[in-house]
């Protein structure tokens, strides 16, 4: 095999490979060989056919397949030779296989970037952190009871007031017209804790069982369905029943439906939670922080077919966005060149991000063992409260879903790994601060 370097510019390669017609021609030979031990002519014992006869009836299915073979070994072995690492599968094309001539073919390849150690203890990150209050408690136990309560209708002759649930028909309209999504029946409200857009619950106050009222509001500007964003609507709501809901009292029979053992066990359960959650948000700032100083502090030619790839990805959640009107807010209005340029960019940051990201998995060693899968599904499972076990038993009957959890927790590792080299500084901030939407990318 001889292999001839066309051309090497950035991070792409293109050679030529020349296997010789004695050697494609020797493989032949072995395979008919083989073939000649298996299949069964009439007039001919096993391993006894000719050659001439072997060639005739299956020269071209065996010649095909020996080039096939020849040509992903030939490549194999050409990366190895000039010590290259794909980024992607190499594109082959062949130029010459002409029986009784040279096997030539071409070898396009991108190789993965040459990435220089970074010293991470350089680093400083600061990392927001909040601790549950005896409030945060309460607010969690607060709906914790109200995803357990139950409703009884309202026999008294009054308007509904904060804390009630209103029963109701509605329909909205823009500008005279209904719209998408602005229509139900039977959709209970309650007046103070809706989940509605705001002042929709307070322009219920007062109204009876049986009554009719025009709601008027606007949409908030960054509401998530660009079509309804900062738009005036019109609800035209048709109160059907008012109901009352009653709450759980917080007690020990109240503990034991949810298996805690009592209160005292339930609120330190809770709390353990809440705090859960809080450090979750915290780890979650943390990370995008080190990412953005990465980005910033690294900067190497990334292989353009994984970028290709990654921003194609991307692309197609765009159009589904524009496709069902939930386009980003900050990307409404923008043409298609100005948030391709945009998300190309994003796209070769993911690329550049989890390049470095693997190197500094591979230089450090770092791996993924069973229990780190096993681990994996149980979160997995713990995202579904009551379809554990179902989850669980998923997972378990598909290895292959398993191995897509590989990837995500590799990632985290290898962070884990960089912020134990840096330098951490904790800072103290409320829960609303921590839930805010940092800045960046």
């Amino acid at each position: 095999m001889q292999v001839i370097e066309k051309s090497s510019e950035g991070l792409r390669r293109e050679f030529n490979v020349v296997v010789t017609a004695a050697a494609v021609e020797e493989r032949v030979n072995a395979r008919l060989t083989e073939v000649g031990q298996q299949v069964r002519l009439p007039g001919f014992r096993p391993g006894k056919v000719p050659m001439d006869l072997l060639k005739k009836r299956f020269g071209q299915s065996v010649r095909g397949e020996v080039l096939e073979r020849t040509i992903e070994e030939s490549t194999q072995a050409a990366m190895t030779e000039k010590a290259l690492k794909p980024a992607l599968q190499p594109r082959v094309e062949l130029v010459s296989f002409d029986e009784g001539k040279d096997l030539e073919f071409s070898i396009k390849v991108e190789v993965l970037p040459e990435i220089a150690a970074s010293d991470f203890s350089s680093l400083n990150l600061t990392r927001d952190v909040a601790v549950a209050s005896d409030t945060d408690i309460e607010k969690a136990l607060d709906g914790i009871r109200r995803s357990r309560s139950t409703t009884e209708a309202i026999t008294e002759s009054r308007g509904a007031a904060t804390g009630d649930v209103v029963v109701m028909d509605f329909i909205g309209r823009i500008n005279g017209e209904p719209f998408e999504g602005g229509t139900a029946q039977g959709h209970e409200l309650d007046i103070g804790n809706s989940k509605l857009i705001a002042g929709f619950d307070d322009q219920l106050i007062g109204v009876k069982a049986g009554e009719t009222k025009e709601v008027k509001l606007k949409f908030p500007e960054d509401y998530p369905s660009p079509a309804l964003a900062g738009k005036d609507a019109v609800f035209e709501v048709k109160v059907t029943e008012l109901r009352s809901r009653k709450l759980p009292e917080i007690d020990d029979a109240f503990a034991k439906d949810l298996n805690a053992e009592d209160v005292a066990t339930l609120r330190d359960r809770t709390r353990s939670a809440v705090q859960r959650q809080f450090d979750d948000m915290s780890r979650a700032r943390l990370k995008r922080q080190l990412l953005d100083k990465l980005a910033d502090s690294h900067s190497f030619d990334v292989p353009q077919g994984m970028v290709d790839a990654e921003f194609d990805a991307i692309w197609r959640q765009v159009e589904e966005a524009k496709r069902t009107n939930s386009l980003d807010t900050s990307d409404v209005g923008k043409s298609d060149d100005d948030l391709r340029k945009e998300y190309r960019a994003i796209a070769e940051r993911r690329v550049r991000l989890g390049l470095l990201l693997s190197d500094v998995g591979q230089k450090n060693n770092i791996s993924i063992a069973s229990e780190d899968l096993s681990q994996a599904v149980m979160n997995e499972a713990r995202r579904y409260p009551g379809q554990e076990a179902a989850v669980v038993n998923y997972f378990q009957n598909n290895p292959q879903a398993v191995e897509t959890l590989r990837a995500p927790i590799f990632e985290e590792k290898v962070v884990d790994y960089i912020i134990s080299q840096a330098k951490v500084s904790d800072n103290q901030v409320t829960p609303e601060e921590l839930a805010k939407e940092p800045e960046g990318e």
